[in-house]
């Protein structure tokens, strides 16, 4: 039996599965130390002091994709296994960054704002199609595949920077890969962010590369140009971002995640093109469950005997 420390909550069903198995699950610990597994959200940060107070943990369970709340290098110098469930909020993450394109493009939040503020500005509110605009993705993973895929079918073309990624993916994608990112910005009006937060992509998005951005779409509208980050914080220079608002570089801005959270004082949030959501990419019904579901799983396995199907430090298993 293996006791499992639960930091930000878990789905209950979840919660029982791992019961069902034996184990103990403590969803208020006090501390780590004593405990063979800790499951976490983006919320619990794991640095490499979280890492040395609790020498007997075996394995960090991110629940959830991203995994910058971890220091990776300090879990495998302990000689502890970091595990994702990558898979399992793809369609919420999906949904909510096709949701924020069409409402950046129609101006949804501006036109529910006048209605609540009484006023009937439909002259004002004209909007473009994402039919025939170039949509460029920073990372094409699971995720920015999925939008690809509605981005198609609402008539768009696809494009994108993913350094790490086989051409044959792409094409399979029917997605035209380029070599350098500034080369997505001169060419896509709608760019939407799907990478990880690295040294190499923070503030990857920022006054050079926006300032590239056409503003007219492959169907020859000024549409003007659209920015959506659904991945991680820190990927957006937020400042250049509404620098770019309040010089019309940018005509609507969409962020789902910040550089610090939770964040409520940037000035970005006050822009009129502007609207973003406090991090809920994940945050559905359905995705807790299968998070919980696959996190569970993955618990029991390692605690059988078997390796994750989803090490993230895989270095730990040589």
């Amino acid at each position: 039996m293996a006791r499992i420390a639960v930091t930000d909550g878990m789905a209950e069903a979840a919660v029982q599965v791992l019961i069902a198995a034996g184990h103990e699950v403590d969803l208020e610990p006090e501390h780590l130390d004593g405990f063979d597994a800790v499951v976490i959200r983006s919320a619990t940060r794991m640095t490499a002091e979280a890492i040395s107070i609790a020498p007997s943990l075996k394995l960090i369970g991110r629940a959830g994709v991203g995994v910058d709340n971890i220091d990776l290098e300090a879990a495998t110098i302990a000689g502890i296994l970091v595990c994702n469930t990558p898979g399992s909020s793809t369609q919420s993450v999906v949904e909510l960054t096709i949701g924020h394109l069409l409402a950046s493009t129609r101006h949804i939040p501006a036109a529910d704002r006048d209605l609540r503020n009484g006023l009937w500005t439909k002259k004002s509110l004209k909007g473009t199609e994402l039919s025939g605009k170039r949509i460029g993705f920073i990372g094409f993973g699971r995720i920015a595949q999925g939008v690809g895929q509605v981005a198609r079918s609402l008539g768009m073309e696809l494009h994108a920077y993913d350094p790490y990624l086989p051409v044959e993916v792409a094409n399979q994608h029917k997605c035209q890969l380029h070599d350098e990112v500034e080369d997505i910005f001169r060419t896509c009006t709608h760019i939407s962010v799907h990478c990880n937060l690295t040294d190499e992509t923070h503030h990857l998005i920022n006054s050079k590369t926006l300032s590239l951005m056409p503003g007219v779409g492959a169907d020859g509208i000024a549409c003007g140009n659209h920015l959506v980050s659904c991945a991680r914080g820190g990927i957006v220079d937020e400042n250049a971002a509404l620098k770019a608002l309040e010089d019309g570089i940018l005509s609507s801005c969409a962020l789902d995640v910040f550089e610090s959270e939770p964040e409520t004082s940037h000035p970005i949030l006050l822009h009129p093109n502007f609207h973003g959501t406090p991090h809920i990419g994940a945050a559905t019904h359905e995705a807790q469950a299968r998070i919980g579901y696959e996190m569970a799983n993955l618990l029991i396995a390692f605690f059988n005997g078997d390796t994750p199907k989803s090490v993230v430090n895989k270095s730990v298993l040589e």
